[in-house]
């Protein structure tokens, strides 16, 4: 099938209700992944207590200097839960954020501090390790970003070595905005997007980080819809897309020299649709390449073209994020999948 008849199809398949499946798993111990990116899957790594730490839907997870794995939830009794990578709950804190979602560690000058992202309220906060809040940045409609009349639901926040912020409205209008280190609006790009084939603009604008693996920095961003990264200079021109078919991807993460991605929806072989619970992970190398695909099946390329990316073992239903380790496990988080904790995938 053609690249524009897929979107095509996605497109359509994101303006009517998900097709649910009914996968669970019962692949505890097993490997997977591809290459030298294999893992075996530890499903009850998560030693964290209902009654004292609920959660709803486990959305993002960092990693910071003291190797803890920080989480936010869109549970508002703990928005954020803090695990050592035994699984081991060692904090937990609340802003009592409804609709938690976007987490990003921003590490400069010695110093670590968080950005979290509620789409439900609109809000952009900064806070240190513990909780403690620093800045809030302007609501779309208050700095001039927006009129009154544009939805703004902010996703994701990612942070410039020079102190800039970029925020991801992925369940807004679609549009990436610029901000710099005092929170002063400087500018946004992107925009919504209604053809399947739009190089630049976002049909759903998911995710956002920081591409430091080149010469110079360069936005990345997450095009969920149409199965695409975008990469756009630092003062938002759009430079190029890459394009993983099948693959419904949440933020990109950025780890060394791979770029990793939760696949929260995936497709079925001859069905087109975008499906819930067919969730799986995707890593590419420093050329963009996939070069595993755990949960999901072999990557395969017909010349610089990756071909359709499918779940193979339902390990997962909807991965909303990954996090890597300093010792390169990985850490899922879902979405829409009974509550679960966190899984661990431990590289082998």
């Amino acid at each position: 099938m053609k690249r524009r008849t897929l979107l095509a199809a996605a497109s359509t398949a994101f303006a009517a209700p998900f097709v649910r499946s009914q996968s669970k798993t019962s692949l505890q111990g097993s490997t997977i992944g591809h290459g030298q990116h294999r893992y075996q899957v530890d499903l009850e790594w998560c030693k964290a207590q209902r009654e004292q730490h609920p959660v709803k839907d486990c959305h993002e997870m960092v990693m910071d200097a003291q190797k803890r794995l920080i989480m936010i939830t869109n549970e508002a009794r703990n928005n954020i839960l803090i695990f050592d990578k035994e699984g081991q709950v060692l904090d937990a804190w609340t802003l009592k954020l409804n609709g938690g979602h976007g987490l990003t560690l921003d590490s400069r000058d010695g110093k670590e501090c968080l950005w979290l992202c509620d789409p439900s309220g609109g809000a952009v906060i900064k806070t240190t390790l513990k909780g403690e809040v620093l800045m809030k940045l302007p609501h779309a409609k208050d700095c001039g970003a927006y009129d009154a009349i544009s939805k703004y639901a902010p996703t994701e926040a990612a942070i410039a070595p020079n102190g800039d912020i970029y925020v991801a409205d992925g369940y807004g209008s679609q549009f990436i905005l610029h901000f710099d280190s005092r929170g002063k609006f400087i500018r946004k790009f992107g925009g919504l997007s209604t053809q399947a084939m739009n190089a630049g603009k976002f049909m759903q604008a998911h995710g956002v980080a920081i591409d430091s693996r080149g010469p110079t920095p360069l936005v990345l961003c997450t095009e969920r819809v149409r199965n695409e990264f975008h990469w756009y200079t630092l003062d938002g021109q759009y430079v190029r897309s890459v394009y993983l078919p099948g693959a419904f991807m949440s933020r990109p993460v950025i780890a060394g020299d791979l770029l990793l991605s939760g696949v929260c929806f995936g497709m079925k072989p001859g069905d087109y649709r975008m499906w819930r619970e067919r969730g799986f992970i995707v890593i590419l190398d420093k050329d963009n390449r996939v070069i595993s695909a755990p949960g999901g099946q072999p990557p395969e390329y017909a010349g610089d073209q990756v071909k359709l990316l499918l779940q193979d073992q339902p390990v997962f239903r909807n991965v909303h994020d990954v996090c890597m380790d300093d010792e390169g496990s990985l850490y899922a988080c879902q979405w829409n999948a009974d509550k679960a904790y966190p899984y661990k995938l431990r590289k082998v």
